[in-house]
């Protein structure tokens, strides 16, 4: 499709007094961006600047604390100090610039919140804890309530001042206004509790006093959550009614839809890969057919495709892309352009966005390193800077390995104007990427080598593949500086025989993801990682017939997956599966068959005797050739190495360093008013 065949995606539409020129919204989401005290940054402005240079048709900003009671993370934009305004100034005028509207999303957590930065007990409908945090909320009375609402209506109009076209009520799946909505969480018998009506009293209070405040012409939304996805929550039913209510009411311009809750069914919410795309769009639908106010959508959109075909389908008026735009800031501009096989797809891995966050760190992306780096190092190159012109060759750059590492210095280096050339010595590009992606749940992970090989080909790096390079290659090519990026190998843990010596059926993940041991019978998968490694492997074997254990020294088999919202539906997966999970045991030995394991805490020994045991333990960096190289002692070029044959780490840390040790080199292969040219600075 070209960009004038979207027929629905690149139609303008009016949201009360604005109107956008397509239908993708950049929505609300968590940065981590906001400085110490609580202000919006210079990156929070080149953050969505970058979104908006790259054609979203509405912008909408993560959350502004309405009320000094909500803190729930660091750093958040406290929207009730009124210093904030001149920071908003800079956000609005550098979207603005580009002719693209900007909604501030306004709210208070309410019970999913903490008292751990305010030191103050966290504010909700009843005393209820939330099951994260955990804590007893104060259920709020009605002076309480008279001045949340005050707050909300000052709020606005503080972001009126600031520059925003409006602003979006957050009454989805963390607000205060989602836990008066819920009767999961409202338990009152007054006039905010029992029936639906009563329940979205303090919502439609909140409504009216907000446009009251902003007056009739800034945009006003509201998200609802259409289903909670717990015990005696929101259903589909009550948002229906609530939309109703909201239109009947006046004074909305648009509503924005949600699913689950950000503390209870969060996986639900920022869902990875193995949560179909398109998973909630049954919700914007419903509401859509109650409704005449416009209807955001969201749910896993990877590409324009199919957000189109939603559209087509009457389930929304326009379609919520995060991560599809925090990977690709250019989403939108190259599926008008006709380029949308040029994005660099959302892996919907949630490691380095919606991980990032979990870990209270600010928001970046694993297959783009200049995410959350914006005000620094602005947005990735779309096109080759071009050669020098004063008649020398191009610095020429050789990168060895074409993993995630290899392949993105390549990139970075091409596209700052180096000649680069690209050695793999296997017959495909991906490295142990590539691996991991022929497992079928996590066969998307396998775009980010297939959007990095797209842009060396764009970018014209010269890609040999079968070939291995010894220091000798090297030394007879005509090239100004290496990347070594060989990866890491197999490391054997001390425990575990040598092949030819007992250990034949002791094999590492590796060796079955790749059919080098093909696993039968019993099998015992040991997880030293934590990750996707030994969870993958497992459901694999099972799916093959094997009968499946794994067992981590951990407290939890794949103890990392929570962070990226993946460790509920692999529980559900292993046990449709069978898949035995056994924790705090440590492999001590293997002899004859058996397996003996310690139970750390208690001293106690356990043994197992499985027909086959698979390794998902750290590996050892393969740095053979870098050390060649730097130990020549004729070599007189730069020679740097990065990713996991530097020490082995997940994809993230190899794009960061290509993208890092390309323009480093760059600086060094090019004279400095060049390089500053090349490199965008």
């Amino acid at each position: 499709m070209s960009g004038g065949q979207y027929r629905y995606l690149f139609s303008p539409l009016a949201i009360g007094s604005i109107t956008v020129d397509n239908r993708i919204v950049f929505s609300a989401h968590l940065t981590n961006y906001a400085t110490q005290d609580g202000k919006p940054s210079e990156q929070h402005a080149a953050y969505y600047e970058a979104r908006a240079a790259g054609g979203a048709g509405l912008i909408i900003t993560e959350e502004h604390s309405v009320h000094p009671t909500d803190w729930p993370y660091e750093k958040m934009i406290h929207a009730f100090h009124e210093d904030v305004v001149p920071g908003y100034r800079r956000i609005t005028d550098a979207v603005h610039r580009h002719g693209v509207p900007i909604l501030a999303q306004i709210n208070h957590n309410g019970g999913q919140a903490s008292s751990m930065y305010t030191r103050l007990p966290v504010w909700a409908p009843s005393p209820v804890p939330d099951p994260l945090f955990r804590e007893v909320p104060k259920a709020v009375e009605q002076h309480e309530i008279d001045e949340i609402i005050e707050s909300y209506a000052t709020v606005a109009a503080r972001c009126i001042d600031g520059g925003f076209d409006g602003v979006e009520l957050q009454c989805s799946h963390s607000s205060i206004v989602r836990g008066f909505l819920s009767p999961a969480t409202n338990r009152r018998t007054d006039r905010y509790g029992g029936s639906l009506d009563n329940r979205a009293r303090l919502l439609h209070q909140i409504v009216a006093a907000v446009r009251d405040r902003m007056g009739p012409t800034p945009v006003l939304g509201v998200r609802l959550c259409g289903d909670e996805l717990i015990r005696d929550g929101t259903t589909i039913d009550d948002a229906v009614e609530v939309a109703r209510q909201i239109e009947r009411a006046g004074g909305v311009d648009y509503i924005n839809t949600s699913i689950g809750v950000a503390t209870a069914s969060l996986f639900m919410i920022e869902a990875s890969m193995h949560i179909p795309p398109e998973y909630a769009m049954f919700i914007p639908s419903a509401i859509r057919k109650a409704v005449d106010l416009p209807v955001i959508g969201v749910g896993r959109f990877k590409d324009p495709i199919q957000a189109e075909r939603s559209l087509a389908n009457g389930h929304a008026d326009l379609i919520g892309v995060v991560r599809g735009q925090i990977a690709d800031p250019d989403f939108v501009k190259k599926a008008r352009a006709g380029r949308a096989e040029d994005t660099r797809l959302c892996l919907s891995c949630n490691q380095e966005c919606v991980g990032r966050m979990g870990l209270n760190r600010w928001l970046g992306c694993i297959e783009n390193p200049y995410t959350g780096r914006e005000s620094i190092l602005g947005v990735p190159p779309d096109a080759p800077k071009a050669p020098t012109s004063n008649g020398r060759r191009r610095p020429a750059l050789t990168v060895v390995g074409g993993g995630p590492a290899g392949l993105q210095a390549a990139v970075t280096a091409a596209a700052n104007g180096l000649a680069v050339t690209l050695f793999e010595a296997s017959d495909k590009l991906g490295g142990q990427v590539r691996l991991a992606a022929s497992i079928p749940n996590r066969a998307e992970f396998g775009d980010l080598v297939r959007n990095l090989a797209a842009e060396c080909r764009r970018f014209g790096v010269d890609v040999q593949l079968g070939r291995e390079v010894t220091a000798e290659l090297i030394a007879a090519l005509d090239t100004d500086a290496v990347v070594v990026a060989t990866g890491a190998v197999p490391a054997r843990p001390w425990w575990a025989p040598p092949a030819d010596a007992g250990g034949a059926t002791v094999v590492d993940v590796l060796d079955v993801v790749s059919g080098r041991a093909e696993p039968s019978g019993s099998v015992v998968v040991i997880d030293d990682v934590g990750f996707h490694q030994a969870t993958s492997v497992a459901e694999l074997l099972a799916d093959r017939g094997c009968q499946v254990e794994i067992i981590t020294k951990a407290m939890v088999v794949g103890q990392d997956l929570g962070v990226t919202l993946d460790m509920e539906t692999w529980w559900v997966r292993a046990d449709a599966k069978g898949i035995v999970q056994s924790t705090d045991l440590v492999a001590m030995g293997y002899e004859d068959g058996e397996l003996t394991l310690l139970h750390h805490p208690t001293g106690a020994e356990q043994s197992r005797n499985p027909d086959w045991v698979v390794l998902a333990v750290p590996p050892r960096p393969e740095a053979g050739l870098y050390l060649d190289l730097v130990a020549a002692p004729t070599s007189a070029i730069p020679v740097r190495r990065i990713g996991d044959c530097l020490a082995p780490r997940r994809a993230h840390a190899a794009v960061i360093e290509g993208r890092r040790v390309a323009d480093e080199l760059t600086g060094l292969l090019t004279p400095v008013s060049e390089a500053r040219v090349a490199m965008g600075r």
